[in-house]
């Protein structure tokens, strides 16, 4: 029988009989504001800014609370079943951990805590270029569970091959490679703190650990940690990259491979294209370009385009169980939970991951059953209405 993830709330209600009540809030759009006032305003700036004035985080909100369930009667729901198939792998709910990096700004157990809370509820981690904690030593703490590798392309091919062999060897099954950071955006949270993590050697480990990154440096990286920072500002990313470059990926990873950051649905024919396995609908959550479209609002074309030729996630804005559901009925596979699990980490740690994943899955089984449905893979365009259409 499938998990029923909805009886999560039933385990709140009976630990309260004994006068316990949940850590954190299980309203998860309060999580922001509780790590505001616990954590310092450097790493919570870095997790919670946005490009510009911020409009675009905005929008991909407003472009989720703007569409409206509307749920369907007597329906049997009483048995449901949350799993999916993924990139050639069975899933057991439509939610994974996107790529976050330096995680260790919020919490001392960083990267390893976020994955073994992952992988305690069986859903994949997204781990980042950018982590502050080697990707191998991440693998280790999650045993044999589910994990994706996310690459920021970096200029230095003999490290992106090296990254791509490090992944694989590590177990990293499908490669999420972002396109929209070939540059750091205008981001007047943290320049107003002056606050960069990787310019003091946070969420470089990757790179430091690496061979051929090192091999490019004149002296070890503990000798001249200055000129191991700038080596890795020099290569982090690369505005020259186009199109015609994926077919390097493909040489060099032989599993699925997933673009992140794609709003048009012509970038999303391009990968197609490109022998390309899926695209992440994503405005980075509204980091990079200031006034750009809201995900959601984006999703639907990418959908219509290539939702039978790739596997079409989601991420950017998502807070709530219900904002899941909305996603699904916009034609996204599956979704990606950034932000809300970074707080979760930050506030309470592995736990702190794990309420966040539990509460989120249990708020989208009660959605989709009072709603009509017993799975995702029922829901569509016609369970959602525009507010004021």
């Amino acid at each position: 029988m499938a998990k029923h993830w909805a009886d999560f709330q039933y385990e709140i209600y009976l630990n309260g009989m004994t006068g316990a009540v949940p850590r954190l809030p299980t309203d998860l759009s309060r999580l922001e504001e509780l790590t505001e006032r616990r954590l310092g305003p450097g790493p919570v700036g870095y997790v919670a800014g946005s490009a510009g004035d911020g409009s675009t985080a905005r929008a991909n909100r407003a472009a989720l609370d703007r569409r409206r369930i509307v749920p369907r009667m007597l329906r049997d729901v009483h048995e449901r079943d949350l799993s999916v198939e993924l990139l050639g792998r069975q899933l057991p709910a439509p939610l994974a951990l996107a790529p976050v990096g330096v995680l260790s700004i919020m919490h001392p157990d960083a990267e390893p805590a976020a994955a073994r809370a992952a992988a305690a509820q069986g859903v994949p981690f997204v781990l980042s270029s950018a982590s502050s904690t080697p990707m191998e030593q991440v693998a280790e703490a999650m045993g044999d569970a589910e994990r994706w590798f996310q690459l920021y392309w970096p200029k230095d091919v003999e490290v992106a091959r090296s990254f791509l062999n490090r992944a694989k060897a590590a177990g990293y099954t499908a490669l999420v490679v972002t396109l929209d950071t070939p540059l750091l955006s205008w981001r007047p949270r943290d320049l107003d703190q002056a606050y960069l993590p990787f310019l003091h050697g946070v969420g470089t480990a990757n790179y430091f650990s690496d061979p051929a990154f090192r091999a490019g440096l004149a002296k070890p990286v503990h000798e001249d940690p200055n000129a191991a920072v700038m080596h890795f500002v020099g290569m982090f990313a690369d505005p020259a990259k186009t199109w015609p470059d994926l077919a390097f990926l493909r040489e060099n990873w032989d599993g699925p491979i997933v673009l992140k950051g794609v709003c048009h649905p012509d970038d999303a024919l391009l990968a197609a294209d490109a022998g390309m396995d899926g695209v992440v609908v994503s405005n980075h959550g509204g980091r990079q370009v200031a006034g750009a479209v809201a995900a959601a609002d984006a999703l639907p074309g990418v959908v219509r385009a290539v939702g039978d030729r790739l596997t079409v996630l989601f991420d950017s804005g998502v807070r709530t169980g219900d904002d899941v559901f909305k996603a699904l009925a916009l034609g996204a596979r599956a979704v990606l939970v950034g932000r809300p699990y970074v707080y979760g980490l930050g506030l309470d740690g592995q736990a702190g991951v794990e309420h966040v994943i539990r509460c989120l899955l249990a708020e989208l089984d009660l959605t989709l059953a009072l709603s009509g449905h017993s799975g995702p893979g029922t829901v569509g365009p016609d369970d959602l209405t525009e507010a004021g259409a």
